[in-house]
């Protein structure tokens, strides 16, 4: 997979450069040190994801992240940063991005979360992912069914997203195929205009969909309305 690298310090771009080199997976295209650079670069070139630096001159790696994904809405963005402050992570997902790490992620965990992504995952730090859910604002659930686009199997495959659950959670609480969880995911995300995973967890609590401490889910239906076992 292809992948764009922005940072605002060439050191660093050339050290994250080797060490994604290093995965048969991945490819290094490029390197840009602001963000404007990053959505012209994307604007001429294909890049599955763009490796996304908070704070450079002129365009933040916020503003950038809206901009990539106007341009390229195939293209997913992974914001890498030494902040992992509330007001970044939350922002950054607003913005569209599909996940969030600090800079001192490991060698091995930012390769796999980079190809997690490509794939149409989210890759999320722990500790951004505590600030993610504490910054979630619930709002008043919408008049009418906001899952009537989905299907019965599709909703249930929604309750469990909507609390984090894994393909492999998914699968074995369902009884249901890799393959066939993974055509579900996609008709979830597509039925709800979602990017990715992470949206829909956010989309559920903005809806009022899960209660914030006990992770259950309103509005469903059947045996989603309670937490897993």
């Amino acid at each position: 997979m292809s992948v764009l690298l922005a940072d605002d310090q060439e050191l660093l771009r050339d050290a994250l450069s080797t060490v994604l080199g290093a995965d048969p997976r991945i490819r290094v295209t490029g390197g840009v040190g602001d963000g404007a650079s990053a959505v012209e670069y994307v604007r001429a070139h294909h890049v599955d994801v763009v490796l996304m630096d908070v704070r450079m001159p002129g365009m933040d790696g916020i503003s950038a992240t809206a901009e990539v994904l106007h341009v390229s809405p195939t293209t997913r963005v992974l914001i890498l940063t030494t902040f992992d402050l509330d007001e970044y992570v939350f922002a950054a997902v607003r913005a569209g991005a599909s996940g969030f790490l600090t800079k001192d992620t490991r060698p091995a965990a930012l390769a796999d979360a980079v190809c997690r992504v490509a794939e149409g995952d989210a890759a999320v730090a722990p500790r951004a992912a505590a600030a993610l859910v504490q910054h979630v604002r619930r709002q008043i659930l919408p008049s009418g069914d906001p899952l009537a686009s989905l299907s019965p199997r599709e909703r249930e495959v929604f309750g469990l997203l909507a609390r984090g659950a894994s393909n492999a959670d998914i699968g074995a609480r369902l009884f249901l195929t890799g393959n066939t969880v993974k055509t579900h995911v996609r008709a979830v995300l597509s039925g709800l205009g979602l990017p990715d995973r992470i949206h829909v967890v956010i989309w559920a609590y903005e809806n009022g969909m899960v209660r914030p401490g006990d992770g259950s889910l309103r509005g469903a239906g059947g045996a989603e309305d309670h937490p897993p076992g």
